[in-house]
């Protein structure tokens, strides 16, 4: 053998060996989802794994829309429920990228009349560290649930609450101050929530699938969400989407969401030291530290650090996580809110960190 020869051989072996070591086990993979999403006959779920922005993995399970037997496919549309509180920050973070607001700015300097807005700042909603009351837990919910709610209405309905601690005193999720957040956008941006998030964010990242949520719209590829009762499946319960408002109310594919992971890679919504205030982990006023940046958990997946973050309204549950060290995005998302694609994205996370990495 020419030299020549034996160093293309070695090139290919090099080569070839290196495309073995990054496949992904796709057989595990699908066992590892169909745990969940084994029946085809039932709502479903689609499910997509990217490596450095390049789809390895894009599969759907069970049924679109059971009344009229549609499969489901990689291409529909699912509500993504707190997924949407992603956008939420990466849009204040934009208004501040604009000169517009100080994520260090007191809620008092938009909203005039909220109690404490003086002492609970930007960041404490952003953070969940507000101690502002979560209206999801309200009692008085169901009176509002399928009324239209402008946004200044939906803060009047929990802002005289009684506080659950002192602002930055602890970390306590809370849909509440995601709604507060969508108001100072519209207050600040002159746009309305959706407007602003549409122009903003899913046109410049190419998201043409993307919406705020609606039941009246007809929405291409839209998947229908269930609930399962004891004799079986029923339609979602009906809400107005003006209640969830900024903190659970957008829609999307598994693709749109590779396209948002990318956009947010690329410094393509915002800059560097912007994008680095979402993902950073912060401190309450005793000095601990929490696991929550600006829309996004900050844990880890065997050991190695991620950024994830779930969804959950009627009908429909999703789930991201992504990987930074290794550029692994997974995203699934569920069209009955009886399957939970949580611990399954998880688990696919890990099986393509495992199989995956460099």
């Amino acid at each position: 053998m020419t030299l020549k020869k034996l160093f293309t051989a070695l090139l290919f072996l090099i080569f070839f060996c290196n495309t073995i070591n990054a496949q992904l086990d796709e057989k595990k993979t699908d066992s590892t989802i169909l745990s969940g999403f084994s029946n085809k006959n039932e709502p479903g779920g689609a499910f997509l794994i990217a490596k450095k922005g390049k789809i390895i993995y894009r599969k759907a399970f069970g049924k679109a829309n059971l009344e009229l037997d549609v499969n489901m496919t990689p291409d529909h549309v699912f509500q993504i429920g707190s997924m949407t509180k992603q956008f939420t920050s990466v849009a204040i973070l934009m208004l501040e990228q604009q000169g517009k607001l100080n994520v260090n700015d007191p809620v008092s300097k938009y909203i005039k009349d909220y109690p404490s807005g003086d002492k609970i700042t930007i960041h404490h909603l952003l953070t969940h560290t507000s101690g502002i009351r979560d209206f999801t837990k309200m009692k008085t919910l169901s009176t509002i649930a399928q009324k239209e709610m402008k946004p200044e209405m939906m803060v009047d309905f929990f802002k005289n609450e009684p506080v659950d601690f002192a602002p930055g005193e602890k970390f306590e999720y809370n849909n509440s101050g995601y709604v507060v957040l969508g108001y100072i956008i519209e207050q600040v941006s002159g746009q309305t929530y959706e407007d602003f998030i549409k122009k903003n964010i899913f046109e410049k990242a190419g998201m043409t699938h993307s919406y705020y949520a609606t039941d009246r719209q007809v929405i291409p590829k839209r998947a229908y969400g269930y609930h399962q009762k004891e004799h079986g499946f029923v339609n979602k319960t009906v809400i107005s989407f003006s209640v969830p408002f900024s903190s659970g109310s957008l829609m999307s594919t598994v693709d749109d969401m590779l396209k948002w992971q990318q956009a947010l890679n690329q410094n393509i919504l915002l800059n560097q030291a912007e994008t680095k205030k979402a993902f950073q982990k912060y401190k309450l006023n005793n000095g601990e530290e929490f696991t929550y940046g600006y829309g996004w958990h900050l844990k880890e997946i065997n050991g190695t650090p991620d950024r994830e973050h779930g969804g959950s309204i009627f009908g429909f549950k999703s789930m991201g996580v992504y990987i930074p060290g290794e550029d692994i995005y997974v995203i699934g998302f569920s069209n009955c809110d009886c399957h939970s694609p949580t611990e399954i994205t998880r688990n696919i996370a890990k099986i393509a960190l495992q199989s995956l990495k460099k």
